[in-house]
């Protein structure tokens, strides 16, 4: 069919066509994984000098260097599962999939309440979103609305492909407002940087809100419409397509013949008063130390009791933390690999090197620009923000420092780069890909066609934008 007869634009058929090269051509994310690990270290061997046995080595202790950091994002992600899967919170989403009356409104409205949510928390962004793109593309089905639904699913990975890192679960400005964190151990910093200086700062609000708006005008001009749009049941079949695994309702045990311990478990009193206690525990942190007490650790704890507090049920949140397992599985198996990574890149020198060679060129001005493609590259081979920020941190924050330009800036920079080239690397879109039933090779030819559009704005507002 002509361009003039479907009415497509330029960008919709360069999305379509990288589309269907991706889909021919893209591996599993755990064979993605395994290649990488190859060609890190073969990179390992050729540039930096370390002999096979030593890079065999320096995978190995990589393996498991990162457990504990692992766990923390494995909290994210079911905490965030966990109230993501409330009724509540469902029955919202399923209203508001009934707002839209055209296809490419609906991938709007899924990509900007996932980038919104990627800001607040990442792990409710990813289950949310997922969700949101599922449930949009049924509810299009039901009412007869084209919606292609390759970029719906993007449109739900969107918090983790660009806001995720900017906002109040975002790794490196986190840890940087830890007391005692790495950096500050290392000598690298004198004190903490605080939220204030990042998060909350100017800068990082305003990149924020800037590329939410960008990206959403990228989203509606690249979403094929008429013919080209493939609805959900050309993924899922119809006969399995209302066969939901969200519905998850807030279910208790008949009480006519509990036992004591039964009732127990499912009090709702007991599942209030630890819920109330937890969320007092959490302001009482943000009383005594204000936005500075921000960090892993208190996001972790502050979603985890406010899923206690709304479920009420310490039973039903008990098994519904356990469903949460399930979308979390891909990170456990995959975690590990990638942190092996990155035990080459970090301990053989490639990432300092890669780092180097790229700071090495920059200015003042320029060093923004700068610290989003160090982000940007490293995390194509090591998708982790947080362990990431550990091996790039230190020659970033320095480079700034030389340079005159503050920690907040550079570690904001930094973020989006890292949070960028999540729509190349499959790794974060896992639990995304079980929830919504789509392939990666299927979704990530518009992943990439968001990236691409997406550098050229980047690049320009980190120039220009002061601090």
């Amino acid at each position: 069919m002509s361009d003039n007869n479907t009415g497509e634009t330029a960008l919709e058929r360069i999305g379509y066509r990288l589309s269907a090269w991706v889909e021919r051509w893209m591996p599993s994310p755990f064979l993605f994984a395994l290649i990488l690990s190859y060609v890190v270290f073969l990179a390992g061997v050729g540039l930096t000098g370390a002999g096979p046995v030593e890079m065999v080595g320096f995978w190995y202790d990589g393996f498991w260097a990162f457990l504990t950091f692992s766990m923390q994002m494995v909290l994210i992600l079911m905490t965030g599962f966990v109230v993501a899967y409330h009724p509540r919170v469902n029955a919202g989403i399923r209203r508001l999939t009934e707002i839209p009356s055209t296809g490419k409104q609906a991938v709007v409205l899924v990509g900007l309440l996932t980038m919104l949510l990627g800001w607040v928390h990442w792990g409710l962004s990813l289950i949310l979103g997922a969700i949101f793109a599922r449930e949009m593309g049924k509810t299009a089905h039901e009412n007869g609305i084209d919606v292609h639904y390759p970029v719906l699913c993007v449109a739900g990975y969107l918090g983790l492909g660009l806001t995720w890192h900017w906002g109040l679960s975002g790794s490196a400005p986190l840890l940087l407002a830890t007391e005692g964190n790495e950096f500050i151990q290392q000598g690298v910093i004198d004190v903490v940087v605080s939220a204030s200086e990042t998060i909350f700062h100017p800068y990082g609000l305003i990149l924020t809100g800037l590329s939410i708006a960008y990206a959403l005008v990228v989203l509606y001009v690249i979403t094929p419409t008429g013919d080209q749009a493939r609805g959900i049941t050309h993924y899922i079949p119809e006969d399995d397509l209302f066969e939901s695994a969200s519905d998850g309702g807030v279910e208790t045990t008949a009480t006519t013949k509990q036992v004591p311990a039964e009732r127990l478990n499912h009090s709702r009193v007991l599942g209030g008063i630890i819920g109330l206690t937890g969320i007092a525990l959490v302001a009482s942190q943000f009383v005594q130390s204000g936005i500075d007490a921000l960090g892993l650790n208190i996001v972790n704890f502050g979603f985890l009791t406010i899923g206690i507090f709304i479920y009420m049920d310490p039973q039903t949140y008990r098994e519904k933390f356990g469903e949460a397992a399930t979308a979390a599985s891909g990170i456990v198996l995959l975690f590990p690999f990638f942190a092996g990574i990155q035990g080459m890149m970090a301990t053989s020198g490639l990432a300092q090197l890669m780092a180097n060679a790229l700071i090495s060129v920059s200015t003042p001005q320029t060093f923004p620009v700068i610290a989003w493609l160090t982000g940007a590259t490293v995390n194509i081979f090591a998708p982790s923000g947080g362990g990431e920020w550990i091996i790039l941190g230190p020659p970033i924050l320095e480079a700034a420092q030389n340079l005159g330009v503050p920690a907040g800036q550079a570690t904001m920079a930094y973020a989006v780069g890292d949070a960028h080239t999540n729509l190349l690397n499959p790794f974060w879109a896992l639990p995304l890909l079980a929830i919504t039933r789509i392939k990666a090779r299927e979704m990530f030819g518009y992943a990439i066609a968001m990236l691409l559009a997406l550098t050229p704005f980047l690049a320009v507002v980190l120039f220009v934008l002061p601090y």
